[in-house]
């Protein structure tokens, strides 16, 4: 059977590249681009600029490996932030979870994944050292734990444990209101806000 096209191979190519987003089909891809193409060339350009500048000049964070603007995220450089309590997080998305709670003020480190043989993922491939070398040029006092609460997080936990055990540093890791195999990005609010709160000291389990 012959797959239905449609008039314009321009309106094809916007679809077939919507359609690879996460979650958006062929149907859904197609809805958006009539949308977009109803707004006008205006909002198109637009809409299509911002992308470009975004892959442009979106950089990491020089100390946290957290996307920004600048060498230097507004986070790593805002004075008024905790700089002695650094929260340790999966990734970018954990960040923004993180901080939707408002119910942490200290800063951040991105790892980048965790450790998962399974998927070829090792230590070397992600953000510890790193981590390792602000703890010898930064006043921290306690590094928080903040990775899914799965078996590669765990794995991830101990591995650094190890690494951070000859800093005088405090370790604590979310208390478990996130329950065992969540992501981050999927607790709500006001759970992980709390998670945050009554954070516990580290217990290597491995």
């Amino acid at each position: 059977m012959n797959h239905a096209k449609n008039s314009s191979i321009l309106l094809d190519k916007a679809i077939e590249e919507l359609s690879q987003l996460p979650g958006i089909g062929k149907q859904t891809a197609l809805r958006l681009a009539l949308h977009l193409l109803k707004k006008g060339e205006k909002t198109l350009t637009k809409f299509g600029q911002t992308f470009v500048d975004m892959g442009a000049n979106i950089q990491k964070c020089k100390v946290c490996q957290n996307i920004s603007d600048t060498e230097v995220c507004s986070i790593c450089s805002d004075d008024e932030r905790d700089g002695t309590t650094i929260c340790v997080v999966e990734n970018i998305r954990d960040v923004l979870s993180i901080e939707n709670t408002h119910q942490f003020s200290g800063k951040y480190h991105v790892l980048g994944g965790t450790i998962s043989p399974m998927d070829g993922i090792g230590p070397n491939d992600l953000e510890i050292e790193s981590l390792l070398d602000r703890l010898t040029e930064e006043p921290i006092k306690e590094i928080i734990l903040a990775l899914s609460t799965t078996m590669e997080g765990d794995t991830t936990n101990f591995y650094l444990y190890k690494k951070i055990q000859p800093y005088d540093v405090k370790l604590s890791v979310l208390a478990r209101g996130v329950s065992i195999g969540d992501e981050l990005y999927y607790t709500d609010s006001i759970t992980l806000g709390k998670s945050i709160v009554n954070r516990s000291p580290f217990t290597p389990s491995l």
